[in-house]
């Protein structure tokens, strides 16, 4: 059984798990108790550890969290490896590899695929459709600036356990944007703040913190994109949206308190993420 307080990042206490991979669009992921806790998208690698009726307790192979999903989210692992990945918050994947055909699916940010055929600047995606080569990467190519990131993502709804762009939290916003840029992160605020980067030691303000930087409070985070401004996807405005820091700890200090504290994540980011577990 699980809830929101467990870790999620250590396997169940099963049997060997069967490997597969995420075929929906998205996967929301849900607790024991129904509560969705986050999300899957396509090509995402993802371990069986238990089978109730249509659902499965799976573990991602983004970031190890643990939840129970549909089955029928999920297919056989391919025979083919992927190749490339959604390097926009959302693609149209469409009928033919022409812009004025029907669309047929949208996919994710981190969407994984193999190229089953180029024609122009589209690739097709078996399971989907055509996509357009500018909203895709290379596997191994990353995308240069988290907060970057993080801004195509403004006016995104705000989601508790969302994680894509028809809806994410707080914390799957830093994770997409610093995942984008090739540095993994755990999946929940208290996480990050425990394993992610380095601490900032000095006063949080402009002559502290810089792009990028990580500001936590219990239960929330926020990315700097400047020395002064917080991006967050928040359940005051019910989005990712902007404010100025000094706003934000004003504001937040009524439901959280102060700022516990923040983070820096060094780029070029090459080291495997000692929180990460095998």
């Amino acid at each position: 059984m699980l809830d929101r307080n467990d870790r999620r990042i250590a396997p169940p206490n099963t049997a060997l798990p069967q490997r597969a991979v995420v075929t929906a669009p998205h996967l929301p992921l849900f607790s024991a108790a129904g509560e969705r806790v986050s999300s899957a998208v396509y090509g995402e690698p993802i371990e069986i550890y238990e089978r109730r009726g249509d659902c499965v307790l799976i573990r991602s192979g983004a970031d190890h969290y643990v939840g129970w999903a549909r089955l029928k989210g999920l297919g056989p692992w391919p025979d083919t490896p992927p190749t490339h990945w959604i390097s926009a918050p959302m693609t149209n994947a469409f009928s033919e590899p022409d812009l004025k055909s029907m669309p047929k699916a949208a996919l994710f940010l981190g969407s994984r695929f193999s190229v089953a055929k180029r024609d122009g600047n589209y690739l097709l995606i078996d399971d989907f459709g055509w996509v357009p080569r500018q909203h895709t990467r290379e596997l191994g190519e990353r995308l240069p600036e988290p907060s970057a990131v993080a801004l195509g993502f403004m006016g995104t709804p705000y989601l508790w356990g969302g994680r894509d762009a028809t809806g994410l939290d707080c914390s799957a916003l830093v994770q997409l944007a610093f995942g984008a840029c090739g540095a993994r992160l755990p999946r929940d605020s208290d996480m990050q703040f425990a394993w992610s980067g380095v601490a900032i030691e000095a006063p949080l303000g402009p002559s502290t913190l810089q792009k990028n930087d990580l500001v936590f409070w219990k239960g929330h985070v926020g990315l700097m994109l400047d020395a002064e401004t917080l991006i967050h996807a928040n359940a005051n405005h019910m989005a990712v949206a902007l404010e100025p820091l000094e706003v934000a700890v004003k504001r937040i200090a009524t439901l959280y308190g102060p700022p516990t504290g923040a983070r820096r994540i060094t780029f070029p980011h090459t080291a495997e993420p000692d929180w990460f577990v095998r």
